[in-house]
């Protein structure tokens, strides 16, 4: 257990930045299976209600994996669950609003404008996390 431990430490003393490109990326990848999965059952159509469905499933896998591993926080885990409802709720909304604009007016791919939606709200997802979600006092 020792070794974990020290494993742990060295890997949050790598810059969240990096930590969050890396996990962050395995999120997306997740995410973006769900979008692809449900997109596939339900018709390219439903492809809002696909997004809806992705941010849902994806997100409690995400709070463990940024709460852990990007931001190694020891804070109270409802409180910053909730702090990440709220992140993502934005972040859900920049992503729909992406997404319905690349298929209205630029890609017409449901699939290709989701990848780059998501590219860009996890921009937005990753500055709301930082300051507001997993922010911690600085002794």
């Amino acid at each position: 257990m020792e070794n974990v431990m020290k494993l742990y430490n060295s890997w949050c003393k790598i810059p969240d930045k990096i930590r969050f490109l890396l996990v962050g990326g395995y999120n997306a990848v997740f995410s973006y299976i769900i979008y692809a999965i449900a997109v596939h059952f339900l018709g390219e159509a439903h492809y809002q209600i696909c997004v809806a469905l992705q941010w849902i499933i994806s997100s409690v896998f995400s709070f463990v994996n940024q709460k852990v591993f990007v931001f190694c926080t020891k804070g109270h885990w409802i409180k910053e669950y909730f702090k990440c409802c709220t992140t993502w709720i934005v972040s859900y909304f920049c992503n729909a609003i992406m997404l319905e604009f690349f298929v209205r007016f630029l890609i017409k791919n449901v699939y290709i404008a989701q990848i780059i939606s998501i590219f860009l709200a996890s921009i937005v997802t990753y500055v709301l996390f930082k300051y507001f979600a997993f922010k911690h006092k600085e002794n």
